[in-house]
């Protein structure tokens, strides 16, 4: 039986986190707010610690290892952010970490994974099972495995962040949440439920790969192959068994966004608000944009998941 993480593993997660993750900034654009007809916050987790919010997870759950798991050391998957925030987070706790990223990872992102001491190994995202290798390695080298979310101590940590955009705000009426694995989402719910009873949580993913609406409209996991899109962080083949049971609880719908409507998000965010931000993090943009008519009146919250994307590949897609 699994023991789902509580909002009160997030107020200790971020007891653990502060002084090492950053608050991130709570950014508002009148144009936005024009645009939707609402009152409109982004949590701009682009500026957080390596690029995303993932680092929050990270470090969360490497400074609960004991001293077996610290000389051992971690493996962990990830297409780059996760694998960024494992990376950075050993190197600040003195731990060895090894990390299997896709052969066709982002650059940038494989590039600050090595310069963050990570000892990168590779696969095919399209091929191999990523989860079995991981696995293989962790029982042979005796390392602990964390997996990019679906975790306790990764969702706490990453439960952090809508936790300070609620404490800064206040009450919402929805909030909009990028949505691969789940744990950003699951981790948003626990905070979210807890300090604003009238939000509604919404999960945003791509809509080339909308395992996550599939499984919560059904009831049941679905797994999907791994989708082709511009959202490399969300290109996840299904929700984890703790996110999935906290998603289903919690969360109130799932909704999707073409790779089109990301650029559209990216070019906006580029253009009027001056900052970069990744496609998987504009999920949540491109979602509320579609929706404006139910949210005239509101105030919304929208998380931006991060901003680790090539200069060359942005700068393709915004000319586009």
């Amino acid at each position: 039986m699994l023991i789902l993480p509580t909002f009160d593993d997030v107020v200790a997660a971020a007891k653990r986190i502060e002084g090492h993750a950053h608050r991130t900034p709570v950014m508002t654009s009148r144009t936005v707010n024009d645009e939707l007809g609402a009152e409109v916050f982004f949590k701009c987790e682009n500026f957080q610690r390596m690029g995303a919010f993932k680092f929050r997870g990270a470090f969360n759950a490497l400074s609960r290892f004991d001293d077996r798991q610290r000389r051992a050391g971690v493996v962990t998957f990830s297409s780059g952010n996760h694998a960024q925030a494992i990376a950075l987070s050993a190197r600040i706790l003195g731990l060895p970490a090894t990390i299997l990223m896709p052969h066709d990872a982002p650059a940038a992102k494989a590039a600050a994974t090595k310069g963050y001491g990570g000892n990168v190994v590779v696969y095919d995202r399209y091929n191999e099972d990523r989860e079995a290798i991981g696995k293989k390695l962790a029982e042979e080298k005796g390392m602990t495995l964390i997996p990019p979310y679906d975790h306790p101590d990764v969702i706490s940590g990453q439960g952090t962040a809508a936790r300070e955009l609620f404490d800064e705000v206040g009450d919402l009426d929805a909030l909009f949440v990028p949505l691969g694995g789940g744990g950003l989402l699951s981790g948003s719910a626990l905070s979210g439920r807890a300090l604003s009873s009238r939000c509604r949580l919404y999960g945003v993913e791509p809509e080339a790969g909308n395992d996550g609406q599939q499984s919560f409209r059904s009831g049941a996991l679905v797994h999907i192959d791994t989708p082709r899109t511009i959202a490399d962080g969300a290109q996840t083949q299904h929700l984890g068994a703790y996110t999935f049971a906290i998603i289903k609880r919690d969360v109130d719908d799932i909704f999707t966004a073409t790779d089109d409507e990301l650029v559209d998000s990216m070019r906006f965010f580029a253009a009027r608000m001056k900052i970069v931000a990744e496609p998987t993090g504009c999920l949540g943009f491109a979602a509320a944009r579609k929706l404006k008519s139910e949210l005239r009146g509101k105030r919304v919250g929208i998380v931006i998941s991060g901003g680790n994307i090539d200069l060359e590949r942005f700068t393709s897609l915004l000319a586009a």
